[in-house]
């Protein structure tokens, strides 16, 4: 299959979880190294306050731990292994170890707080500064993004969709979002007309074979969350 379109971006999915641990300094770091121009991760908000990464609301898949994540005191969460002797990391640490090499979407996995306390992150980095434009936050949780976009306007936000909706990309529009973040399994040509003509990118996750990627690509999608960035990157 070949195409002329430009290629969509590739976003390292969780920095790059098919060549590290998911959601680590080391997965973000190889991401960087794969040549991936943005990196993707999943943020929580622990109730003590801290903001760290982790995908899944328990700790059994990805680390030595078990159970709710929200369960587990925060030193005890800190020396969890998350893989290769790799700790959760803070945002904040995060973000100290990609600096400007890559741009940086952050999905808000937590509500009740999670969208608050990433602003106040997010403003203290824009004090210092860096651009508005080296962050997107997403989610699928559409009040806490609502919430998000209240307090730090400036930042851009994207819609995370596992679906379809009845309104098409309508949702992202109310939310002042640049971007559309939608499921390889629905994605649907109507609906990154739909998104086009909004003025949204469409981001696509996740998106692993190259022969999707080529499809997508003439489909006009502007970007992939890949967990294998060497992989698409070849072409």
């Amino acid at each position: 299959m070949s195409t002329s379109s430009p290629l969509p971006q590739l976003i390292g999915h969780r920095g790059a979880r098919g060549l590290a641990p998911e959601n680590t300094l080391l997965a973000l770091d190889v991401g960087i190294a794969a040549g991936c121009p943005w990196l993707e991760f999943d943020v929580q908000l622990h109730p003590s306050g801290q903001l760290f990464l982790l995908h899944d609301l328990t700790l059994d898949r990805t680390t030595n731990g078990q159970g709710l994540a929200s369960e587990c005191g925060w030193p005890a969460l800190r020396a969890l292994d998350a893989g290769q002797g790799q700790q959760l990391p803070t945002l904040d640490e995060a973000l100290d170890l990609i600096e400007d090499r890559a741009q940086i979407n952050i999905e808000l996995k937590t509500w009740d707080g999670t969208a608050a306390a990433v602003a106040e992150c997010l403003r203290t980095r824009l004090a210092e500064g860096a651009a508005p434009t080296q962050y997107l936050v997403s989610s699928f949780h559409l009040p806490e993004l609502y919430e998000f976009k209240q307090r730090l306007p400036e930042v851009p936000v994207a819609v995370l969709l596992c679906g379809v909706p009845l309104d098409w990309a309508a949702c992202a529009t109310e939310l002042q979002a640049v971007a559309l973040n939608q499921s390889a399994e629905f994605v649907d040509a109507r609906l990154v007309a739909d998104a086009k003509a909004r003025g949204l990118a469409v981001n696509v996750y996740t998106v692993n074979d190259v022969d999707e990627y080529r499809r997508l690509a003439a489909m006009g999608v502007d970007a992939v969350f890949t967990d294998v960035p060497d992989r698409l990157r070849r072409l």
